[in-house]
């Protein structure tokens, strides 16, 4: 849905302005590039979190504590 919204942004920015929806066309490989490594931080942070919330829940978990997502299909059941 984003890409066809995005193409469609592009044929409308075309239609009013050829050069500038051109140099869009040319430019956007490299804002992508520009912003894969930002992106990649953002991903090892989230990784990151994952990781310290895993660990400092460890001692809830080894005593029988779940997250509340993880007891909602048990729930449904019986």
């Amino acid at each position: 849905m984003k890409t066809l919204f995005a193409v469609a942004a592009w044929c409308i920015l075309f239609v009013l302005c050829w050069p500038l929806a051109l140099l869009v066309l040319v430019l956007w490989p490299l804002v992508w590039l520009v912003a894969l490594p930002f992106r990649l931080v953002g991903i090892t942070f989230t990784a990151l979190f994952a990781f310290l919330q895993a660990l400092l829940f460890l001692p809830a978990r080894l005593l029988g504590w779940r997250p509340r997502h993880a007891q909602a299909p048990h729930a449904a059941m019986g």
